[in-house]
């Protein structure tokens, strides 16, 4: 049977481009002729059934927007089986059949269990982390991308002016690639991710000796999964007393601001992708982009895989750091 209402909710961390997200889920159920909904503050919401019906005018001027005009919250009640009920309850009371979940790998294991207890379920993967597998891409991380790369700018200006070297600490406690990419793409001299080992004594002489050829900065990027940028300048200036690296420490910062193009592009491409799948039946699967083709990967395997790292980019960035 096909879904005739919907529900649209955001969870776990805000992203940029999620508010496209929401604009196209709701305007694409609309254009489909379902009834659509908003869940307001994630899976708090569906518990306190803090749900409310959209319209066309409920999501204008919202695709430019960061945040989530949803907002979100993290739910400890919702991890328990009687809270996962009490959600499906809310929705089923108003005959909702569908939801659309866009959040990253706690919402999507939210949907999973949403899925299992009769309601048709689509993840949408917001998170700036790009920490989500079965997908090139996470709505936000090119817009986090780009955040962390115009800060970097601005620091290799006064760092160059200066002399001195730069660690700049992003965010990514399990992923590396907001510091992966940024770092490609900003020219920094050393990238530091979890994914990969490092040796600190490599690093310092190395910077030491680029600093003595006439080498006028060094930029270090690290992610917050790797430890604190403060203690990696404490650990380089320890070994070498010529250097005393400057810490910035970039934070929510890299959520905020209007999404790029291809944040808004991605997010209203999957939004209405979600809408079709559930009308066409599917449920309990995650939507992703692969080679610039969207795609369906029940959620179950989603939740259980981890995103493999891009070594071969990592790679090219050591070789272009010299």
């Amino acid at each position: 049977m096909t879904v005739k209402k919907i529900a649209v909710l955001t969870s776990g961390g805000d992203s940029q481009g999620m508010n496209a997200a929401v604009r196209a889920v709701v305007r694409s159920g609309l254009y489909h002729g379902l009834e659509v909904y908003a869940v307001q503050r994630g899976y708090a919401g569906l518990i306190n059934d803090d749900i409310r019906q959209m319209d066309l005018r409920s999501v204008g001027d919202i695709i430019q927007r960061g945040g989530t005009i949803l907002q979100t919250a993290r739910c400890k009640e919702f991890i328990t089986p009687e809270g996962q009920q009490m959600g499906a309850d809310n929705l089923m009371k108003r005959g909702i059949d569908g939801l659309v979940v866009i959040g990253g790998d706690g919402s999507y294991q939210g949907a999973n269990k949403l899925s299992k207890l009769g309601i048709k379920t689509m993840g949408l993967p917001g998170t700036i982390d790009n920490d989500i597998p079965f997908t090139d891409y996470t709505i936000g991380f090119d817009t986090a991308v780009s955040i962390v790369v115009d800060a970097i700018n601005k620091l290799r200006d006064t760092m160059s002016s200066h002399e001195r070297s730069s660690i700049v600490e992003v965010m990514g406690r399990y992923c590396g690639d907001i510091a992966l990419y940024a770092g490609l793409a900003s020219g920094a001299e050393t990238i530091l991710v979890p994914e990969v080992p490092f040796d600190l004594d490599e690093i310092s002489d190395r910077m030491e000796t680029n600093f003595k050829l006439g080498k006028r900065h060094s930029i270090i990027i690290v992610a917050e999964g790797v430890c604190k940028g403060e203690d990696i300048a404490n650990e380089i200036s320890r070994r070498k007393d010529s250097i005393e690296p400057r810490v910035t420490v970039l934070g929510h910062i890299q959520r905020g601001g209007a999404p790029t193009h291809n944040d808004r592009i991605l997010a209203s491409s999957l939004g209405d992708f979600a809408v079709r799948m559930l009308i066409e039946g599917e449920s309990g699967k995650g939507c992703g982009i692969i080679k610039g083709e969207l795609t369906i990967t029940d959620i179950e395997k989603v939740v259980n895989t981890k995103k493999q790292f891009n070594m071969e980019l990592y790679e090219l960035a050591k070789r272009l750091s010299q």
